[in-house]
């Protein structure tokens, strides 16, 4: 059945918000072509989005052209204000940004391990609402949290994890009683695979490793993330492996791939192979002392070939196993560690892989490093508020 012309207006509207956010600011000349509408269909929309205080005019197309068709238009991206934030088991960063993603203020908090749960979650929201404060963006529209740990597939709350603080699950309920906007929770390595797929190295299916103080994986087929019944696709810190140091339990990832390729065991295997890493580097909410490792070898500290190859042989373990079920065609390597090594690791796991499986899978190293969680989370807060924004009237 054909669209009934109110259907029709808001297909039309949404198309040419996307481009503007996109592709913008754009004359009414360049929507045109762009969406293939007619010119007074075009011209509608316009008057339309400005409206409803959707767009403006922020310039023109060249001192040449004169005339409506030679304004630049484009998204008001102090529309609405939006917050990501990353939460580690030690700290929590954020970020604040406007409608089209560009970073208006970011602030970091360490939090101690002896913080008990309800001042851990307070400072964190404090530390929220604060740098939003400080950048004029108040107040907030939406706001994506980035944690460690499994999402409920129904309730989309962060479940309680052994090992894992509880101020993490406070905080999400925190933020949702004090901020009127809608906040939205997900698995730190799913919000990394969001934004390296978005603007990073993935392509459209692909696994994304996070080697960081441990070990995570997201799942990108089709362009969608896959999250498991659970929640739970991913976790492949509890996988068992050859080379692990015993089997997982349900509750412990130490027997599972963690204890080949967590900061902890890296920073092992480069002691072995003469490369220290300093010790207040290898664990807590700094750098993982695996990129430490990771880049000092790169630089030609100790036996740092064998190293390199030793770590890449464990990686490649992982990779076969996930490849022989998803056949993914693409692994990812991100997160910090994966990002000190950068395409030389990623080449030496790709080498070990193919003499593991029959099947073709490249390599690859992320991008965007450590700041991919954060990255993904404001995307996730972007689009709820576009959803919203951007949803026909009625």
């Amino acid at each position: 059945m054909p669209a009934s012309p109110s259907t029709a207006r808001a297909i039309n509207d949404r198309l040419a918000l996307r481009l503007l956010q996109q592709d913008g600011p754009l004359t009414a000349t360049q929507l045109k072509a762009l969406t293939g509408l007619s010119r007074p269909t075009v011209a509608d929309l316009v008057e339309r989005l400005q409206g409803a205080g959707l767009i403006r005019v922020v310039g023109e197309a060249g001192a040449e052209r004169r005339g409506p068709n030679a304004r630049l238009y484009g998204i008001v991206a102090d529309r609405a204000h939006l917050a990501a934030l990353d939460v580690r088991t030690g700290s929590v960063a954020v970020v604040v940004a406007d409608l089209l993603g560009a970073t208006l203020a970011e602030a970091t908090l360490p939090i101690g391990s002896d913080t008990d749960t309800e001042s851990a979650a307070e400072q964190a929201a404090a530390l929220l609402e604060r740098t939003a404060r400080e950048a004029g963006a108040t107040p907030l529209h939406s706001v994506g949290v980035g944690a460690p740990g499994l999402i409920d597939p129904v309730t989309g709350e962060l479940r309680d994890t052994t090992g894992l603080p509880a101020w993490h699950r406070r905080l999400v309920r925190v933020l949702q009683q004090r901020l009127p906007a809608t906040v939205l929770v997900e698995n730190e390595t799913n919000l990394a695979a969001v934004a390296e797929h978005r603007s990073g190295a993935a392509r459209d299916t692909f696994v994304l490793f996070w080697l960081g103080n441990g070990v995570g994986a997201a799942v990108m087929l089709d362009g969608k993330l896959r999250r498991g019944a659970s929640g739970g696709a991913g976790e492949i810190g509890f996988m068992p492996v050859p080379g692990a140091t015993g089997t997982p339990s349900a509750v412990n990832c130490d027997g599972g791939f963690h204890s080949l390729v967590g900061s902890a065991p890296v920073c092992e295997l480069a002691a072995a192979h003469g490369i220290v890493v300093p010790p207040d580097t290898a664990d807590g909410d700094k750098e993982p002392g695996a990129a430490f490792a990771v880049r000092a070898a790169l630089a030609g500290e100790g036996n740092g070939e064998a190293f390199l190859d030793a770590f890449a042989e464990r990686l490649a373990l992982g990779a076969a196993a996930i490849a022989s079920v998803l056949d993914p065609g693409c692994v990812l390597l991100a997160g910090e560690v994966g990002h000190a090594g950068g395409d030389a690791l990623a080449a030496r796991v790709e080498q070990r892989l193919t003499t593991m499986s029959p099947l073709r899978t490249e390599v690859r190293a992320g991008r965007l490093g450590g700041a991919a969680v954060l990255r993904g989370a404001l995307l996730a807060a972007r689009e709820a508020a576009q959803d919203e924004l951007f949803a026909p009237a009625g």
